[in-house]
């Protein structure tokens, strides 16, 4: 069978994609996937390609490289997948990525999307006593638009399915990274375990050591903490597919429906200082209840329908990629992704989207080099971040914009933005349509006799 051709009408790149049937199928479950402490003692060894974090960037850069025809080995620093953490909203983009490396559709099937057709609507924003300011809907606004919240856990093990045996090497935290003569960089890890790499993709989160090593600072406080949750109702949820939103005053809230069984919640609010690390999650909840003490009873009800071990609280963060003065996003040929890179507030819902994006932007490119195109690595990595770019620092700066105006919390100004600016002025379509777009690619090319 002849290569299919990928064309993705945002990136405006041609490529090749090697057939599924051509590449090695996966047999056995994540648990059985190389582990250096499974072996007699310190293994030293060499790729071509290594990938720090088995996140949803590193995954989605693993299946991508694959699709691609590309091997990878992914190091991730626990034991197994990991299960922490709530949902992701995904937007049309995020989902148009999944469709792109054939999970969007297996994915689909067990979440429910926000739509608002008829005489629903898809967002309704609340005040704190519960009185409506302002309805949406999306096919009005941002028509095609789709979004739904999908669970980490599911996401990362469907993600982790597609990958060949042995492409996730588990327990392996980095220790320390040294480039070579060769411009290859060579890996220590924790247990002892050396590494060569000749291409290193940072996917290792906020806190990544690939990007410190690389010179970034590290991400900044904005100010805002958030605790998110997932409500469990076995007998059935009773809420329509709306996202619900309130407003206070240095404090925001919002639940919407998951699935038929589970309704995501957050909680935003005004912290001078992140405060403490807490990991009892019976404190967590607590905590979470007291900010919301008067707020509507159905919001209170959500969360005491939680079980205390899916709360979790996190402070929010961001880099602003100053041209000039943040460091660039490869050095040589080691590159960083997703958060690793930019770590962006959550109100504009894109974080994750745009992970996926940069996974599949930076495969593609890549791919390309590799395969045998007039272009270098380099090249391709630094093509890669000027590509990405100019989506990034916007998006970054308007996540972090509108964060502070949903989080005032002068009475004077949070009444203007709830009698005024809400009403009147605020429109989801600026926020919507640059993400409503969808990754085209082309049928199988037949194979000629």
């Amino acid at each position: 069978m002849a290569p299919a051709t990928c064309f993705s009408a945002r990136f405006g790149i041609q490529t090749h994609l090697v057939s599924s049937s051509a590449l090695p199928m996966r047999r056995e479950h994540n648990r059985r996937m190389f582990n250096p402490r499974a072996s007699s003692g310190p293994i030293s060894r060499k790729e071509e390609v290594v990938i720090v974090g088995a996140g949803i960037a590193g995954l989605t850069t693993a299946v991508s490289l694959h699709k691609l025809g590309v091997r990878s080995l992914v190091l991730e620093q626990g034991d197994s997948i990991r299960t922490g953490g709530t949902t992701l909203t995904l937007l049309k983009n995020g989902w148009s990525v999944l469709d792109s490396i054939g999970v969007g559709e297996e994915l689909r099937n067990g979440f429910l999307q926000i739509h608002g057709y008829s005489a629903d609507f898809s967002l309704v924003m609340r005040s704190e006593d519960g009185s409506q300011l302002r309805s949406f809907l999306f096919e009005e606004e941002a028509p095609g638009q789709e979004l739904r919240a999908v669970e980490r856990r599911l996401l990362l093990e469907t993600l982790s399915s597609k990958l060949p045996p042995n492409s996730i090497s588990f327990s392996s935290r980095v220790k320390s990274i040294k480039r070579q003569e060769t411009g290859d960089t060579l890996l220590e890890l924790a247990n002892g375990t050396r590494v060569l790499a000749k291409i290193l993709i940072g996917c290792d989160g906020v806190r990544s050591s690939i990007a410190k090593w690389m010179g970034f600072p590290e991400p900044s406080y904005v100010g805002h903490c958030a605790f998110r949750g997932l409500a469990l109702y076995p007998e059935g949820q009773p809420f329509k597919p709306t996202v619900n939103l309130f407003y206070g005053r240095g404090r925001r809230a919002g639940f919407f429906p998951v699935s038929q069984t589970k309704v995501y919640w957050f909680i935003c609010f005004n912290s001078p200082s992140p405060g403490p690390r807490i990991n009892d999650p019976k404190v967590l909840k607590k905590e979470a209840l007291s900010l919301m003490r008067g707020w509507p009873s159905e919001l209170i009800n959500i969360m005491q329908n939680t079980p205390d071990d899916v709360v979790v609280k996190t402070p929010l963060v961001d880099r602003w990629l100053w041209p000039g003065f943040t460091p660039s996003v490869s050095s040589g040929q080691v590159v960083v992704v997703g958060d690793a890179w930019h770590p962006m507030t959550p109100y504009l819902g894109q974080g994750a989207c745009c992970a996926l994006e940069d996974a599949v932007a930076l495969s593609t490119r890549l791919a390309s080099a590799l395969n045998g195109s007039d272009v270098t690595v380099e090249e391709a990595l630094r093509a890669y971040g000027h590509e990405r770019w100019g989506s990034i620092f916007p998006m970054t700066a308007l996540a972090n914009l509108l964060g502070n105006f949903m989080q005032w919390d002068d009475p004077v100004v949070c009444e203007i933005r709830n009698k005024i600016m809400i009403p009147w002025v605020v429109s989801l379509a600026p926020i919507l349509e640059p993400n409503n777009f969808a990754f085209k690619f082309l049928e199988p090319a037949v194979a000629s006799k």
